[in-house]
């Protein structure tokens, strides 16, 4: 009797585990899709759902900030950017639009540091970074410091590049 107890409650852990594990995935997929369908407010409640079965699910905080974007909620974009950053610190399209939301705001010490940041951990997205850097230095005021900083981290950017490229190639 006591090992048919055993056997039941095991499998119905095991059933309740299984569920919420595909749950927060069928949330993720069905907020995706309706975020290309442009149903941003459905969307926004499935990631939502996805993050109360996943605390931890970068994608769906990412989602969110880009449905605030597109709702012009800049305060609720940032959040939602930065908890995906706490969560993978190396996420470049948070990155980038952290990045953006810094020249929006004129806060060039944040663009400058995100974009040092951005640099050691672009994979997919390094040309948005120089096009950010150029409209940058032609935003913000002459300084000769900060001209000298700006060229120096191109010049690292550039030869970060071609030495993973050489490396790609030799390998």
């Amino acid at each position: 009797m006591i090992k048919i107890l055993k056997l039941t409650l095991f499998f119905y852990f095991s059933i309740n585990i299984l569920n919420i594990s595909f749950g927060n995935e069928e949330y993720f997929r069905k907020g995706l899709d309706l975020y290309k369908d442009k149903k941003y407010d459905d969307a926004r409640f499935m990631f939502e759902k996805s993050i109360v079965f996943n605390p931890k699910d970068a994608k769906s905080y990412l989602y969110l900030a880009k449905i605030y974007n597109y709702k012009k909620d800049q305060n609720n974009e940032e959040k939602n950017l930065s908890t995906t950053l706490l969560i993978e610190p190396n996420n470049e399209e948070a990155l980038l639009m952290l990045i953006k939301i810094g020249l929006e705001k004129s806060n060039y010490s944040k663009v400058r540091e995100l974009s040092k940041k951005f640099t050691k951990v672009c994979k997919k997205l390094c040309s948005e970074n120089k096009k950010i850097l150029e409209n940058l230095d032609s935003i913000e005021p002459k300084n000769d410091s900060w001209s000298k900083f700006r060229q120096n981290l191109n010049n690292r950017f550039w030869l970060t590049i071609y030495s993973t490229n050489c490396k790609k190639n030799k390998g």
